[in-house]
């Protein structure tokens, strides 16, 4: 079931209802069945695919708690580890790593085969999977108790709003919200409910609307010119952003009317004066996930400079592996680690304090190199295979060619929606605690700029039921 879905429009609205009326002691439940049903929208049997990742870390995580053997926690802990990863294995990367292997060495003159699975990817695996996982690790380490309630636990790992893409939640945030009782709170529920709208606006009207280019370009890069590719990267840019910042938003805010609050997952990434700094504002949940499960295990920053560089580029390799079974995710992300390594050695740190009270060259100098930097590595990510990253990377080197428009209309309603999504966020981020539009004190200017977003989602929207990015991974 999509976001963007009648379907949806109509079930949330009743699930939010009904959330509210049912008594408070079996609200878990009802929630529950409403994320399987939510679920099982796109392929019922692969519930049982999410039961299971549910089920193996729930016991291994009660063993793991409750014996003082630290041999026997490590049993557990990495039988959990094994089955979770080795289903994931099974499903997305069986496939590439078979082909991989034995191509090479069909190279090298070795002969062996293995047949491949023709499996349908279940949607949402990575992200349950490293949900699950993640609180499994974090019992291990005792950062939190395991949960003897199989059912609240059993809604953490499949809670509809964020169980296909994300944010990936931690148990130590989440869980102990599922045994709160709600009450319904109007401001909450407005702040879900701007938080949604935004988030259409953000997927339907800038998303959707840039896919219509950027698909047609890149479905055949070797038929256009240089400007066209280098505006195609650029809208893919604006894109994947608004695509999965606006999953995210959505997600956000229906959870928020419900009661529940999830951890932010984007925070104006392409106001970054850096790479580093990029990534602690996009895909917040996951990149907190590799830094906190992958990275600080393999010794993080604790060890010698060499090291901490190799942990850097392994962390994004891994990640870039994560997103895709392709050659070319794990480009982008060594791609990513590169720009980690380099800026690290230049002495940048995303942490670093900015002055914000000015606009100044520097500034934009490093917001625009961050941002073609970071573009470059979409080309990586947007393209159907290594050759046609290659083809980009070369058209846009070879400055020729006339320039592919498409539809004008479509074109000009484009440009608007990337204009306005950039004010909104440099608004957000100059001015945190401003007041005007969607923040404004006056309640007649707040309806008025939401209804002026609205109509701007029925206007310029395009309802053909896109699905979102990274409901493929």
């Amino acid at each position: 079931m999509l976001f963007n879905s009648f379907e949806f429009l109509l079930f949330f609205p009743i699930v939010a209802i009904l959330y509210y009326i049912i008594t408070p002691k079996y609200r878990w439940l009802f929630l529950l069945v409403a994320s399987y049903y939510f679920y099982m929208n796109w392929q019922p049997i692969y519930a049982i695919l999410i039961f299971t990742s549910t089920l193996v870390t729930y016991l291994c995580a009660l063993k793991i708690d409750s014996t003082p053997i630290q041999n026997r926690k490590k049993t557990y802990l990495t039988a959990s580890l094994i089955i979770n990863l080795g289903i994931l294995f099974l499903f997305k990367y069986y496939n590439f790593f078979n082909e991989s292997i034995f191509g090479l060495l069909n190279d090298w003159g070795i002969r062996m085969t293995l047949p491949n699975f023709d499996l349908l990817l279940p949607v949402g695996i990575s992200f349950y999977t490293f949900q699950a996982v993640g609180y499994t690790i974090d019992v291990y380490r005792e950062d939190i108790k395991s949960e003897k309630h199989f059912g609240i636990y059993a809604l953490f790992v499949s809670f509809f709003p964020q169980l296909v893409a994300g944010p990936i939640e931690r148990a130590v945030n989440l869980l102990p919200q599922f045994k709160e009782t709600k009450t319904f709170n109007y401001h909450q529920a407005a702040q879900g409910i701007k938080l949604m709208i935004w988030g259409y606006f953000m997927k339907i009207v800038v998303a959707d609307r840039l896919a219509i280019y950027v698909n047609s370009v890149y479905g055949a890069p070797e038929y256009h010119s240089s400007i066209t590719l280098l505006v195609a990267t650029t809208f893919f840019a604006f894109q994947i952003y608004c695509d999965f910042a606006g999953y995210s938003n959505i997600a956000i805010g229906c959870a928020k009317i419900m009661g529940f609050d999830l951890m932010t997952n984007f925070r104006r990434p392409y106001f970054a004066q850096s790479c580093a700094e990029f990534w602690s504002r996009w895909h917040i949940s996951l990149s907190t996930w590799f830094k906190d499960y992958v990275y600080i295990p393999l010794g993080g920053n604790r060890v010698g400079t060499a090291k901490n560089y190799r942990n850097i580029l392994i962390t994004f390799l891994v990640s870039g592996l994560w997103h895709g079974a392709n050659w070319t995710y794990v480009i982008w992300g060594g791609l990513n680690g590169l720009y980690q390594v380099i800026f690290k050695i230049l002495g940048v740190s995303p942490n670093r304090k900015k002055e914000r009270s000015g606009f100044n060259l520097f500034y934009a100098g490093n917001l625009l190199l961050t941002f073609v930097l970071i573009s470059f590595s979409w080309i990586f990510f947007r393209a159907n295979n290594l050759s046609d990253a290659i083809t980009v990377i070369k058209g846009i080197a070879t400055v020729q060619g006339d320039f592919f428009i498409g539809d004008k209309s479509s074109f000009v309603y484009s440009l608007f929606a990337i204009i306005l999504l950039m004010l909104k966020d440099a608004y957000d981020e100059f001015y945190p605690n401003g007041t005007l539009f969607f923040t404004s004190k006056v309640r007649l200017i707040r309806y008025l700029s939401y209804s002026f977003v609205i109509a701007l989602i029925l206007l310029l929207g395009v309802f053909d039921g896109g699905q979102f990015i990274y409901f493929q991974f």
